[in-house]
C-alpha cells in the first residue's frame, strides 16, 4: 500500500505549527515549574473562557497573578509579542475566570509575563501591566 505524502507549502506550514506548538506547551511547563520552585501555587494552566484563554493562574500569599506565557527564539522578540489587544483579552479572560471562582475574589490580581526561550530559564515580568 503506498503512502499518501504532502509536499510544499501546506506540509511546512503544518509542521512548524506543531513545532511551535509543541514549544509553546514546553514553555508553559517550564513557567509552572519556575512559579512552583518561586513559592507560588499554580491554580490553573491553559483556562478556558469564552472570552480567551489564561495561560497559567497562580498564587501566592494574597495574590493572583495571571500570566501570560511568551515563547520565541529568540528574547527580544518574546518580550514584543504581547500586544495591546492581547492584553485586553487576558484581562476580560481573568474577569470571567474570578466571576467562576469567587472564593479567590479577596485576592489582589496581578498580570504578569513570562519570556521563553530555548535553553534558558524563563524570566518572570512581575505587574508587567496594568489594566
Amino acid at each position: 500500500m503506498m503512502r499518501k505524502t504532502t509536499t510544499g507549502a501546506a506540509a511546512t506550514g503544518r509542521t512548524a505549527r506543531g513545532a511551535a506548538e509543541r514549544f509553546g506547551r514546553y514553555a508553559e511547563a517550564v513557567c509552572r515549574l519556575a512559579l512552583r520552585l518561586a513559592g507560588y501555587r499554580v491554580l490553573a494552566a491553559r483556562e478556558r473562557t469564552p472570552l480567551g484563554e489564561i495561560d497559567i493562574v497562580a498564587q501566592r500569599g494574597g495574590i493572583l497573578a495571571i500570566v501570560e506565557v511568551k515563547a520565541r527564539r529568540d528574547p527580544g522578540v518574546a518580550a514584543a509579542a504581547l500586544s495591546g489587544r492581547q492584553s485586553q483579552r487576558l484581562v476580560r479572560a481573568a474577569t470571567v475566570f474570578l466571576s467562576r471562582h469567587p472564593e479567590l475574589s479577596g485576592l489582589a490580581v496581578r498580570f504578569d509575563v513570562m519570556l521563553v526561550s530555548p535553553w534558558r530559564w524563563p524570566r518572570h515580568l512581575v505587574d508587567a501591566w496594568r489594566p
